[in-house]
């Protein structure tokens, strides 16, 4: 179904959503308390202070608030300096999964994203379509199901983003889901759409390999993960990317 973006704006922010998928969406899509009032709400862990899960008209969706991390999230807490509707991140993000989706690629598909004007600062969050039955790469890593196979779907999918010029901002282990149907890519906050280059898509393949470094990937060897596990993901890549 084709993308049919619409904008409400009013006094608190503005709203992008997707009429496609629901003919309208309002502010309190967005708060928590109008879906737990509604038995429609649960929460999980993943990204900074979890997710909520709610179900919609539209269908099951995944509900995140934009928080900082790191040292300014002390002074900022969520807020975000006013540049313009159009640059902030619940925009760029919805827009750039829009892109995503029609270049076919496996990204969640967006329903609607908002911001709130506070004097020169704004809060956001971005509404998603939930992918079923997933886990991220993370937690396939933790039950010991990461293998040379599923190394190469990795690979691959990266392969896929970048081919098209997609750069994630934060590709880890944890914005990477493995589902029944498919492998994902999710949480594009800051990504965008740029000239392909050996520099960034290299960059973004190192940030992955840190993550799953980080998260214990190496085991007792580096020399077997080297092996049974980055080359596979390599190689299928190189293959994807330059078929």
């Amino acid at each position: 179904m084709m993308m049919q973006e619409r904008i409400n704006s009013d006094a608190e922010g503005a709203i992008l959503f997707d009429a496609a998928v629901s003919l309208q969406v309002g502010h309190e899509w967005f708060a928590a308390d109008y879906w737990r009032d509604r038995d429609a709400l649960r929460t999980q862990s993943g990204g900074r202070g979890g997710v909520a899960i709610i179900a919609t008209p539209a269908g099951e969706c995944v509900l995140r608030h934009y928080r900082r991390g790191g040292l300014v999230a002390t002074l900022m807490g969520d807020r975000y300096l006013w540049t313009g509707a159009d640059r902030t991140r619940p925009f760029m993000e919805f827009r750039l999964l829009a892109e995503i989706a029609r270049l076919g690629l496996p990204g969640p598909a967006v329903v609607a994203a908002r911001y709130c004007r506070h004097g020169p600062f704004y809060g956001a969050d971005l509404i998603t379509r939930r992918i079923a039955d997933a886990q991220t790469l993370a937690e396939c890593l933790a039950a010991g199901r990461l293998d040379g196979e599923l190394a190469e779907e990795v690979g691959a999918l990266v392969a896929r983003f970048h081919r098209d010029g997609i750069w994630h901002a934060d590709l880890n282990a944890h914005n990477v889901l493995v589902a029944p149907n498919g492998l994902y890519l999710i949480d594009f906050d800051r990504g965008r759409q740029r000239t392909s280059a050996v520099a960034w898509q290299r960059a973004n393949l190192l940030r992955l390999r840190r993550s799953l470094l980080k998260l214990g990937a190496v085991g007792q060897d580096e020399a077997t993960f080297e092996k049974s596990i980055w080359q596979p993901l390599l190689y299928r890549y190189g293959r994807t990317l330059n078929p």
